[in-house]
């Protein structure tokens, strides 16, 4: 999709997009960092036009409300959108062992998909073919995913951080000063701590 500047008529667009396609469509690779800054300004926005005191501030923060409540539809959909075409890929994937182009996947979602497809694959072995075999179902436990959705912390960078792997196992950066970031707890405050970045 290429560098996209985030407004509210480019999430409308995107949302568009998956809605008309059967196909999951491409987003920035980072998309959510985008999400986060624009949402982060909105509300920046809104702040400041409540410490105002005439007639027309009003107006503007009730508008500017609005246009955050609609801005998390939008992003609300769009992930329900996106989440029903991981699981059916994942799905058609498990039943038919098929080739499935995940480069359109964002990583986050490329994680997601391949812990769906791990489980349809254990069970589906598991049930299904010791059945055809004449057998009991034997069901080994699911494979425990490793996640990083954990409690987070939004920080933005104040100097350059290389790539890094954090406690949790998963790779991180790099950043650049102004980078905006949604960071498990215990490494965005090893962050501040150590003047890398600041929470917002």
């Amino acid at each position: 999709m290429g560098d996209v500047i985030i407004t509210y008529e480019t999430l409308y667009e995107l949302l568009r997009r998956e809605k008309s396609r059967t196909e999951i469509q491409k987003l920035d690779k980072d998309f959510f960092n985008d999400i986060i800054g624009y949402i982060k300004d909105k509300k920046d926005i809104l702040e400041s036009q409540k410490s105002k005191e005439n007639v027309f501030a009003n107006k503007e923060v009730e508008r500017t409300t609005k246009q955050l409540d609609s801005i998390c539809r939008i992003l609300k959909e769009l992930y329900e959108r996106r989440e029903t075409k991981i699981i059916n890929l994942a799905l058609i994937n498990s039943r038919s062992n098929s080739n499935v182009d995940l480069s359109v996947l964002l990583p986050d979602e490329v994680k997601f998909y391949e812990s769906l497809k791990n489980n349809l694959d254990l069970y589906r072995d598991g049930i299904l073919i010791n059945v055809l075999e004449g057998k009991l179902p034997i069901l080994e436990e699911p494979k425990v995913i490793k996640s990083d959705f954990q409690n987070k912390i939004l920080i933005r960078f104040i100097n350059p951080v290389p790539k890094f792997v954090g406690s949790n196992g998963f790779t991180y950066g790099p950043f650049e000063d102004e980078d905006i970031a949604n960071l498990p707890e215990d490494i965005a405050k090893l962050l501040i701590e150590k003047d890398r970045a600041e929470e917002i």
